[in-house]
């Protein structure tokens, strides 16, 4: 869809020819006429009929392309504005065609394209204001679509920056999280070794004790026996 501030060129003219039976300048005139009232379809018509009858025909070209371009058919127009720059010598009339295919560009956002297009439509008639304008409005665009690139490649690369740091850190986390739990485990072995070790102590001092008091009672029973003996 065109947008508002781009200028669009008109339509190439015919002259007058006699009159018998009609022929391309007939059509041409006759789409001219349409395309002015805004029936731009029933324009479309005529110009293909022009064409039919001289099918090189720049005029019936290029008109075709504008109304096919107010028909919101920019790359059927396109088409057409491209057929007729390989053929037209007039530098009039090829500044025209290269400025409008400069705004169909324009209003695709195809920039670099765009301003090319607008150049070559300068070299060819250097005074088309409407051209300069549309030039000077379309470099705006560049520069500012370029900003905003800019703008977002450093929004996505401190993105992807943030997303580094939050990995390492999580990795950080994790590693001080293992060591923690390794910690843990060793402390707890440690723990239960000591509780071993001194269940083992335990238990061999008791029966340390055991074995003493079993010698002990067995050295009072034989000495008791002795004794009723010797009596």
């Amino acid at each position: 869809m065109l947008r508002k501030g781009f200028v669009i060129l008109g339509l190439f003219l015919v002259s007058a020819m006699a009159y018998g039976q009609k022929n391309e300048r007939d059509y041409l005139r006759s789409g001219n006429k349409l395309y002015k009232d805004s029936t731009f379809v029933k324009a479309e018509v005529d110009y293909r009929k022009a064409l039919e009858l001289e099918p090189k025909s720049t005029d019936a070209i290029y008109n075709l392309g504008n109304s096919l371009l107010m028909q919101q058919k920019a790359k059927e127009a396109m088409e057409q504005y491209e057929k007729a720059s390989h053929l037209e010598k007039d530098k009039m009339k090829l500044a025209q065609i290269y400025h409008n295919m400069g705004v169909i560009l324009q209003s695709s956002k195809q920039l670099p394209q765009c301003i090319e297009a607008y150049k070559e439509a300068l070299r060819n008639n250097p005074k088309d204001d409407e051209t300069r304008y549309n030039l000077a409005l379309a470099q705006k665009q560049l520069k500012d679509q370029q900003q905003q690139q800019q703008n977002q490649d450093q929004q996505q690369e401190q993105k992807q920056d943030q997303k580094q740091d939050k990995k390492e850190q999580n990795k950080d986390q994790q590693d001080q999280k293992k060591q923690e739990q390794q910690q843990n485990q060793q402390q707890q072995q440690q723990n239960q070794m000591s509780k071993d070790n001194a269940e083992q102590l335990l238990r061999a001092a008791m029966q340390d004790e055991k074995n003493v008091q079993d010698k002990v009672k067995k050295g009072i029973r034989v000495e008791g026996r002795k004794l009723e003996k010797d009596w």
